[in-house]
């Protein structure tokens, strides 16, 4: 090989690891960027990003996540192949979606770009989707599903789902998609039919579409999230995104419900005192490259109309001067969101604590999968909280719930995604890096050798 052509193929391998020892390094613990009065410190823009991928290790044979004190874990599923999303069937079968990004030609170009991805594929982020919802049926002796079944396949990286009478919905990165289900069934049958066309493109950036349908199971809701950081690809390629939208299901016609969300992700109800009143709550992912203490992911309840700041402004009315030009007229309207949940920790998966059976300090608040940072230092997040709810809002500190997914030497034995409460109550847990869903119980907790 000519020694020109060798640098330049190496270069981008050179400008990976000078990216990765470049950054700086939190100054407040994780956890003065949690609950309902967060710490801000002033934005900490360097040269370069900071970036501290956790690589992808995968856990041993027999090894586990660690349970809280009185909680038990155990794998209910395991060999999976990149399992992201969870969603409980009534019957109680557990549909698991194994999915990753689609192909994505214009996010990212260049050196940087290719820095990005090949960091990403260190954190078991680059494999290509199996485009697939399995099915998890049962429950032996051991704590695994006696059965598994492919529930759907040749899918566009599914991620949302959600059941409303016999009509299965799946979000995939570009639509939602309708299907005709019967209870019991374990494959569904045709390509389905679709609803409504979701932002999609050859951007993509932020490519996880959840669904959640309303109480009365009118309409769907399906969060999109922004094409960018802080919109350096231009306002105009985020139309239509870092936002929730409200679908009719009679006809597919749509709505931005709330705005201003960089990358929502997981979304639940909390019932309210009288019919129809029921809260949405989502989590969101917030902007990154202004320090290791900033932004605060979020935790926080969707009203009708609400805009809550992005890009414009971050938790509430905090400026971003990154953004031009600026936008007063936007960031007066910014809402500030109600439960910080730690800068960088990728909170992405949210479950409602109704129906658990684990112990009583669990029975009130919300779950949430912590898939753990790639640009802080030190990492944040790789667990599983719990956010305790007083009168209906999120109050006092977190809970660890599940833990261990970081060894000493900063290498991921697994990755939290989405969390879900099965038909016993027991909390169910996608890993993507461990290929496994975790069943957290009531009972001793389990310490799994490394």
């Amino acid at each position: 090989m000519k020694p020109s052509l060798a640098l330049f193929l190496l270069a981008p391998l050179a400008a990976a690891a000078l990216l990765s020892a470049c950054g700086e390094t939190a100054t407040l613990p994780v956890a003065a960027g949690m609950g309902p009065s967060p710490r801000l410190p002033a934005p900490h823009k360097t040269l370069l990003p900071t970036v501290n991928v956790a690589p992808a290790k995968g856990w041993s044979e027999g090894a586990t996540p660690i349970a809280a004190a009185g909680l038990s874990v155990a794998a209910y599923a395991s060999g999976l192949d990149h399992p992201r999303w969870l969603y409980v069937l009534p019957n109680g079968d557990v549909l698991v979606a194994e999915t990753n990004a689609p192909p994505k030609p214009e996010d990212g170009k260049g050196i940087k770009g290719f820095v990005m991805r090949q960091l990403m594929k260190r954190a078991g982020a680059g494999t290509p989707s199996a485009e697939r919802i399995t099915l998890l049926r049962g429950l032996r002796a051991d704590g695994t599903a006696e059965t598994k079944t492919v529930f759907v396949d040749h899918l566009s990286s599914p991620f949302g789902m959600a059941l409303v009478g016999n009509d299965f919905y799946v979000a995939n990165s570009d639509a939602v998609v309708r299907y005709t289900y019967t209870a019991g069934q374990t494959h569904l049958d045709g390509a389905g039919t679709k609803l409504v066309d979701l932002p999609a493109g050859p951007i993509n950036h932020h490519w996880t579409k959840n669904l959640i349908a309303s109480p009365d199971g009118a309409k769907l809701y399906a969060t999109v999230g922004s094409n960018s950081n802080v919109g350096e690809n231009g306002l105009a390629a985020e139309e239509g995104r870092a936002a929730i939208w409200e679908i009719d299901r009679a006809s597919g016609a749509h709505r931005i419900f709330a705005s201003g969300l960089r990358n929502p992700n997981g979304m639940a109800w909390t019932a309210g005192p009288t019919p129809g009143s029921a809260t949405l709550w989502t989590v969101a992912n917030e902007r990154d490259e202004i320090g290791s203490d900033l932004v605060p992911d979020y935790l926080t309840s969707v009203h009708d109309g609400a805009f809550y700041g992005w890009p414009f402004s971050y938790y509430g009315q905090n400026v971003d001067a990154r953004v031009q030009p600026p936008h007063p007229d936007m960031v007066v309207k910014a809402i500030a969101p109600d439960y910080a949940l730690g800068a960088h920790t990728a909170s992405l998966g949210l479950a409602a604590s109704q129906g658990t059976s684990l112990p009583a300090a669990f029975g009130t608040g919300m779950f949430v999968g912590q898939h753990g940072s790639w640009n802080r230092r030190p990492h944040s997040g790789y667990k599983v909280i719990f956010v305790p709810f007083v009168d209906g809002k999120p109050q006092g500190d977190p809970v660890d719930v599940l833990t261990g997914f970081l060894s000493a030497d900063g290498d991921a034995y697994g990755r939290p995604v989405g969390v879900a409460i099965d038909k016993t109550g027991a909390l169910l847990v996608a890993d993507d890096v461990g290929n496994a869903i975790w069943r957290v119980t009531g009972g001793a907790p389990q310490v799994a050798a490394r």
